[in-house]
């Protein structure tokens, strides 16, 4: 017997979603619902009261962080976490399984709990399903969760089904723990994005006697579309007569997906984390104060919203608070933004009772994933443009799809001549490499950045980075290294930033003014060392991946020599894994990379080009193996009219280059 007596009201007709209500041991809970985050027993700068008054009916708290501060034994002494926060309404505490998944790289796995070190004291804590339920209990939580080991949703299906089986006996053992405790308690299906290990967690967990059920391991790096695809596959495993929770997500768009595949219950980080941002959600679509269209703008931020933000503010004085990074600011967003949550999510709990959900679904889904429809973002290409398309040795080009490329004047070579430059960015520098998941697992990542051009390279990683580890509570830190003797090409890109969409961001100009940039909202600092790169990279320490993007050897021919490559062998360190992403698959160039010491594995191909090329050192082989380059390559090397690397040297020593190459360990047997 549930101890939420969940009832289930209403099913829409033509949709999963769902309406429904259960009681918690504060307050009646109607379905479905968002839950603001409150980690630390507080919704960032946000009374309880005023909470309330917005209509919150469960706020989330973090068993992890409150764990550490202010730890269990003053929840004992003050009888629980409402009346530590006066808090009148539900509260649902998450076990710590997500702070597992993010914390740094010391974290030790076992069978018996997760072992890691403090991050207040240093003490090394054994958080075990036991231990995360005792906590739970001392907070005196209304709905508890189970501990769950949580991977990326991209990993391979062995890691995904080892962390399911050990999740399914975890949540046993906090079943177990619970007891005969008031508080309910809720299992979380794991599995990733294969549907037969998600049907296995949830039919094994299904056999308990679990007060709800909860979606996790999603919003960690799967598509829209494979999160979507997981969410409505997983919600029909669920028992019908139990609530249904999906955790983590997201965007209102998001949470009407998920409504319509009959999820019920929703938290993220998002209404107060964006709010930073100045970014306000409306039933327009998301609407970005930064902007300087705002700045004389009497209008507040929806003319319908009855929010205290909107009755008292003009977008003009919020955009002002944001932009002078008043907490006042991001105080009155996030009010506004978690009113329009819980508006939004009324809604659509009386569309499906009123059983007009699909037609509702159908005319919001467009409106909801909008951005700024009131000021269109980009600029009309054919309006007269004040700034010369020409600076110094560069020159813009602009595609018949209306995107720019840099052009090099003396030797006419286009950077990203036949794909947008940030999609190209995208697919040879971060598709192929494993950043996210490094730095969600605590590592320090040190990327150089050879040849930043207009800083797509850069700004694909940043932008990528700053969405998915935006309100991560524990990641490791990513360093970048932009190198660059010339940069008109970055200050011409910059007056032109309707061709360049990317660069709408504080980074690039903040990098070439200060030579320096750090993130607000992710673990990222961003260097600009501007001159002779052989100079530059005596004094840089040495990288864990390169972004290797010069202009090609006709323009830039020293970059892409044995000299300058074996330069940067010699600055790698030797025990740990190295990878390169370069778009050159050239004969010359790989030639280059072997004579310089390196291993060559094949790299994704992209438009114009059947290849591409991944560098490596020793230690990264075992994830490439499969992709190395093999003798048949070596084969019609020796066949080829240009074979020989570029190189400065004499026929000589070009003999002894060829006969390395040809004897260079991974060829051998």
């Amino acid at each position: 017997m549930s101890r939420l007596n969940f009832q289930l009201e209403k099913n829409a007709s033509g949709s999963r979603a769902r309406a429904g209500r259960f009681r918690t041991l504060h307050n009646e809970v109607l379905t479905p619902l968002f839950m603001p985050v409150g980690t630390h027993a507080s919704v960032r700068g946000q009374r309880p009261k005023d909470l309330e008054e917005m209509g919150s009916q469960i706020l989330l708290a973090n068993t992890y962080h409150l764990l550490l501060r202010p730890g269990p034994d003053v929840f004992e002494q003050v009888g629980g976490i409402h009346s530590f926060m006066n808090w009148p309404r539900s509260v649902l505490t998450d076990s710590g399984g997500f702070q597992i998944f993010a914390m740094p790289g010391d974290r030790k796995m076992t069978e018996e709990g997760a072992i890691f070190s403090s991050y207040v004291d240093g003490k090394k804590i054994l958080l075990s399903p036991e231990k995360s339920i005792a906590t739970q209990k001392s907070i005196q939580s209304d709905i508890m969760m189970v501990l769950d080991q949580c991977v990326p949703s991209t990993v391979e299906y062995a890691v995904a089904k080892e962390a399911m089986e050990l999740s399914c006996r975890w949540a046993k053992r906090s079943l177990d723990a619970r007891g005969e405790a008031p508080s309910s308690l809720f299992a979380i299906v794991q599995g990733a994005c294969f549907p037969e290990l998600r049907k296995e967690s949830a039919a094994h967990l299904s056999q308990m006697n679990f007060d709800g059920f909860a979606l996790g391991g999603l919003a960690v790096g799967e598509s829209k579309q494979e999160r979507e695809d997981t969410v409505e596959f997983s919600a029909e495993l669920l028992p019908k007569h139990l609530p249904r929770y999906l955790m983590g997500v997201g965007t209102p768009i998001d949470l009407l997906e998920a409504v319509h595949r009959g999820m019920d219950m929703f938290d993220c980080i998002i209404p107060s984390a964006h709010a930073e941002q100045g970014v306000a959600y409306t039933k327009k679509g998301k609407v970005l104060l930064r902007r300087g269209v705002y700045k004389f703008s009497k209008e507040p931020i929806d003319t319908s919203c009855a929010c205290q933000a909107c009755q008292q503010f003009s977008k003009a004085y919020l955009h002002h608070l944001i932009k002078t990074q008043e907490p006042l600011g991001r105080q009155m967003v996030t009010i506004h933004n978690i009113y329009f949550y819980h508006q939004l999510m009324s809604e659509m709990r009386m569309a499906i009772l009123s059983d007009r959900f699909l037609s509702y679904y159908q005319s919001h889904r467009e409106n909801l994933a909008a951005v700024d429809e009131e000021f269109p973002v980009s600029r009309p290409i054919k309006k007269e443009r004040k700034e010369p398309l020409e600076l110094g040795d560069f020159r813009i080009v602009i595609s018949s799809e209306g995107y720019g490329s840099i052009q090099h004047k003396n030797s006419q070579e286009i950077m990203h001549s036949k794909t947008k430059p940030i999609e190209e960015a995208e697919k040879i520098y971060l598709s192929q490499s494993d950043i996210l998941e490094r730095l969600k697992k605590g590592e320090e990542i040190h990327v150089w950045d050879v040849g930043l051009g207009a800083a797509a390279n850069t700004m694909a990683l940043i932008l990528r980075v700053e969405k998915e580890l935006e309100g991560c509570s524990s990641t490791g830190k990513l360093t970048i290294s932009s190198f660059e003797s010339d940069l008109d090409s970055l200050r011409l890109a910059l007056l032109h930033r309707d061709l360049f969409s990317y660069l709408k961001h504080n980074a690039p100009n903040a990098v070439l003014h200060k030579k320096i940039w750090q993130s607000k909202f992710a673990p990222i600092e961003w260097r600009l060392l501007e001159g002779d790169y052989f100079e530059q990279i005596e004094n840089v320490n040495s990288p864990d991946i390169v972004f290797y993007d010069p202009f090609s050897s006709k323009t830039n021919p020293f970059f892409w020599t044995v000299e300058a490559l074996t330069t940067l062998f010699k600055k790698l360190d030797e025990k740990k894994p190295f990878e390169l992403f370069t778009y050159s698959a050239s004969t010359a160039v790989r030639s280059s990379f072997l004579a310089a010491g390196f291993y060559l594995a094949k790299g994704v191909p992209v438009a114009g080009k059947e290849e591409t090329t991944v560098v490596l050192n020793q230690q990264a082989i075992p994830k490439w193996k499969k992709g190395l380059l093999d003798k048949k390559w070596l084969e019609r090397w020796k066949r080829s009219d240009a074979k020989l690397p570029y190189s400065n040297l004499s026929s000589n020593d070009n003999e002894a280059i060829i006969r390395k190459i040809e004897r260079h360990p991974q060829f051998l047997p």
